[in-house]
């Protein structure tokens, strides 16, 4: 019997639904289908993780196949010259 593959993010148990994979030569993120096989430059992700990816700044996501899609606000945010993650706070 085959084990389920789990999601790639560390520490998440979620099953994998989707991999991720990246065209470095194109800046682009491609999320899709969970592959047939694991693939050694592949990422699994399950549907919590895959629905709140984004690519660095330049960078397009393009999600194939069913792929879940951004959650609301991320693709705005994203288009936004604001950096998507919280500001550090200073240490006095």
């Amino acid at each position: 019997m085959a084990k389920a593959r789990l999601c790639s993010r560390q520490t998440c148990t979620r099953e994998a639904v989707y991999t991720l994979t990246y065209a470095y030569s194109e800046s682009t993120a491609v999320v899709g289908p969970l592959s047939n096989v694991r693939e050694p430059h592949a990422y699994d992700l399950c549907e919590f993780h895959a629905s709140r990816l984004t690519a660095p700044q330049g960078w397009d996501v393009v999600r194939v196949g069913g792929a879940p899609k951004a959650e609301a606000g991320e693709e705005h945010q994203s288009q936004m010259s604001q950096p998507a993650y919280p500001r550090l706070r200073s240490v006095d």
